[in-house]
């Protein structure tokens, strides 16, 4: 899936570059909403730009060396549909933002994938939402807050959901 962009470039305009990354979870979501409100009101002028970026996982970890091409076709058609309906979903819910939104779908490990985007497009921001996982489960799933924290060279700014209260 190649991704999207617009080729306007920041110093043009003179915008100080937001990257938000999502992925499937709700808590990504939350956070893109959350720099859609702080960043983004309506009615005021936009002083930033915002760059929508997803991981797509390679099916290479996905599906073991020795499984039948055919499989593995289906798995990235299957990892590229996911992502897509990520994006979409993103732009869902840009949709109400002044200004134009730039969104994109990038093969790669999403720690990787989301510090590289942040760099290619000198961001002052990096967005992620927290999953709000336990230590335990941190150190088994690794985290993609954490490496962006020690890795994205712009500030990283990581947005937890509330817990809702019964």
């Amino acid at each position: 899936m190649a991704a999207e962009a617009s080729s306007a470039s920041p110093a043009a305009e003179g915008k100080m570059t937001v990257v938000v990354g999502v992925d499937e979870s709700d808590h990504s979501f939350h956070a893109l909403q959350r720099v859609l409100r702080h960043f983004f009101p309506p009615g005021q002028p936009q002083r930033y730009r915002l760059v929508v970026v997803t991981a797509i996982p390679t099916a290479i970890g996905v599906v073991s060396p020795g499984v039948v091409m055919d499989v593995r076709a289906f798995v990235e058609a299957d990892l590229n549909r996911a992502a897509q309906r990520v994006l979409d979903k993103a732009k869902d819910i840009c949709a109400q933002v002044a200004g134009d939104a730039e969104f994109e779908a990038v093969v790669g490990d999403a720690r990787r994938v989301l510090c590289d985007a942040a760099e290619r497009h000198h961001a002052e921001m990096l967005v992620v939402g927290s999953h709000g996982y336990g230590a335990i489960k941190r150190a088994v799933l690794g985290s993609v807050s954490d490496y962006c924290v020690h890795h994205a060279h712009c500030t990283v700014m990581i947005v937890k959901k509330p817990k809702h209260k019964n």
